[in-house]
């Protein structure tokens, strides 16, 4: 299983952190390690001051596939989700500094976790979500402002990696990125209906 991330996606979120919107999808990967069930909390790491949420939509790939024409594209994930990219941003914007990777950042043990997979509506526009940290709503988001579709990110990422059945896709987040601290309590909603429910400690 593969975990792939989208960076870069939603343009209010490009300007908050002070990046270029990018003319083609951002691509990292993180580990099957990176992965926690949200049944289980997430621990702080000791390596960061600075943790913090990515809410995100998530795909779950249903098909292996390889250079997907995007009208095909959505043949290939069936079911949705919410989940949290976490990011160490200290560590982030030092290696930015360097120019170097940022997997260490964001590919640790622990780095991300996925809510509840549902099936995937007919029309996938217009789909709101949101990201609630200790019951205050902290991140919005909406499908309809994604910088690239979720079509084209299956075929973008097909070009470069064979996508297999149970890979997962996290699809990018939008403005409204936070910190959390220990006992911070998160819950995420997709289309309004809470999948995701999470603590750190």
């Amino acid at each position: 299983m593969k975990i792939i991330c989208i960076g870069r996606n939603y343009v209010a979120h490009v300007l908050e952190l002070k990046n270029e919107i990018p003319s083609s999808p951002v691509i990292f990967l993180k580990p099957k390690t990176a992965l926690v069930h949200q049944s289980y909390p997430v621990h702080y790491p000791e390596f960061t001051d600075d943790l913090q949420y990515e809410a995100e939509v998530v795909l779950r790939i249903s098909k292996n596939g390889k250079n997907i024409a995007e009208r095909h594209a959505r043949n290939y994930y069936d079911k949705w989700t919410i989940g949290i990219d976490f990011t160490a941003r200290d560590l982030q914007q030092k290696l930015k500094k360097q120019g170097l990777p940022w997997e260490l950042a964001k590919a640790f043990d622990g780095s991300c976790v996925v809510g509840d997979f549902v099936d995937i509506p007919k029309d996938m526009k217009n789909v709101p979500f949101e990201l609630y940290q200790n019951e205050e709503k902290v991140q919005s988001g909406n499908t309809d402002n994604m910088i690239f579709s979720f079509d084209k990110i299956v075929n973008y990422v097909s070009k470069y990696f064979t996508l297999q059945m149970g890979d997962l896709i996290f699809t990018g987040t939008p403005e409204g990125v936070g910190p959390v601290l220990p006992y911070d309590e998160l819950v995420g909603k997709l289309n309004g209906e809470e999948l995701l429910k999470l603590t750190i400690i």
